[in-house]
């Protein structure tokens, strides 16, 4: 009996998804642990398996085009058999539109119909826009080349064709011959970016990553009533504690990962802020799970630091260097980024000494941290410097007032001044 594979919800704000790569065609037989393709999501582009067996029918989606959530993207089911009555069954009209031709011929000129479609799909000419023939690659297994500095060129492709799909460039492993080749990649840069006199602009198309952040905080920050608490803090104490934990830690630890920490324990000791606004009600955290923002060409992301309040700072550093190493390779889950009681925002490492962040839904509020900054401060008669950092908490006035967030930052910054109490 023939099976619809429908998109699936890959995370709690996915609406829909875009197939990047389909790894089978139309006739193709697939196993129960096939990755039939690969989809990008509004946090990340993850892989789709099929968990049916026998031959793929059908691909009602493109490469480059999106589906709904439950929307039905491939059958799956014996050779020859007649799936027309799963597509009817659907509420998708441009579905129903595809299966005009007549009933008793559904598979013979469905299957012809679909692989002619295939080339089409993957946009192959798109590979070779320079004319220099260029070898096959998905839009996926480019971006992932890129990413990594591999020159596609030297990677064997196991795909139709010979076409390099995402797996040749994960098990890709670049020989000493190889190496040389990859100083090539700051050729890029050969087009000025516009020139003296000419106007122009470059229409970039939407990730559903950046979608999903527009959404998200469009509504974030009309529908909650933000207000803003500022605060600097004296580093002194961190930086020298600091280089005393790294000297005996497993894991090098971070001046975020101590953010993080502070954040988590004094939020022990505010649980209101730990709240989020629910309509009707306000629902306090019992857990302590913090969000720490990273920044991808993509769009933000926010990995999650379960139970921060319980793990030590070694524990903390640990668990962000492995969730920042898979939001950067596109590998993180979405029980990775989701279920965060309170977000931090760190741009401290890029120079910025002050900001403000959009509250980070479900959240009641939202860290903003800047860099640490030498200043001049007066000690006793004369004067000498300090280390400082201004911090700024984001709150939703529904469920935080600002004496609440006023306390958990005066407790926030006892914490990072005397990294001591951290570890007691």
């Amino acid at each position: 009996m023939a099976v619809a594979i429908r998109m699936p919800l890959l995370s709690d704000t996915m609406t829909e998804g875009k197939i990047i790569q389909w790894n089978k065609k139309v006739g193709d037989k697939v196993k129960g642990d096939d990755v039939l393709a690969e989809v990008e999501t509004d946090k990340a582009t993850m892989e789709v398996v099929g968990y049916e067996e026998g031959t793929l029918l059908y691909i009602g989606v493109e490469e480059g085009k999106a589906a709904k959530v439950n929307g039905i993207i491939a059958i799956v089911g014996k050779e020859g058999e007649d799936y027309k009555g799963l597509l009817d069954g659907d509420q998708k009209p441009e579905e129903k539109k595809e299966e005009a031709p007549a009933p008793k011929e559904t598979e013979k000129p469905e299957a012809p119909k679909q692989q002619a479609q295939q080339p089409a799909a993957p946009e192959v000419k798109e590979e070779k826009t320079d004319d220099s023939g260029r070898v096959k690659a998905s839009p996926l297994a480019k971006k992932l080349a890129a990413d990594k500095g591999i020159d596609i060129s030297q990677i064997n492709g196991s795909g139709d064709g010979g076409r390099i799909v995402k797996k040749d460039v994960d098990s890709y492993k670049p020989s000493a011959v190889d190496k040389p080749q990859t100083t090539e990649k700051p050729q890029r840069p050969v087009q000025p970016f516009a020139q003296t006199g000419q106007e122009g602009y470059k229409d970039i198309e939407l990730t559903q990553m950046r979608k999903t952040i527009a959404r998200r905080l469009s509504e974030s920050n009309f529908t909650a009533p933000h207000f803003f608490l500022t605060m600097e803090i004296n580093m002194d104490n961190a930086i020298s504690s600091r280089t005393a934990i790294n000297e005996v830690s497993p894991v090098k630890i971070s001046f975020n990962d101590m953010v993080i920490k502070a954040a988590a324990m004094a939020l022990r000791q505010h649980p209101a802020v730990n709240s989020s606004w629910m309509g009707d009600f306000i629902r306090q955290n019992n857990h302590i799970h913090v969000g720490s923002a990273i920044a991808l060409p993509e769009g933000l992301i926010v990995p999650v630091i379960r139970f921060a309040d319980q793990k030590s700072l070694s524990q903390i550093a640990a668990d962000a260097k492995e969730l920042y190493d898979k939001a950067r390779n596109k590998k993180i889950q979405p029980q990775d980024f989701t279920g965060n009681t309170f977000t931090v925002s760190n741009l401290g490492m890029m120079d910025i000494e002050e900001f403000t962040a959009i509250i980070n839904p479900p959240d009641s509020a939202i860290l903003a941290v800047g860099r640490i900054k030498e200043t001049v401060v007066k000690k006793g008669d004369g004067f000498g410097t300090s280390n400082v950092m201004k911090v700024t908490l984001s709150c939703d006035h529904r469920s935080v007032d600002g004496a609440v967030g006023a306390a958990f930052l005066q407790t926030f910054k006892k914490f990072l001044e005397n990294p001591v109490t951290m570890l007691v």
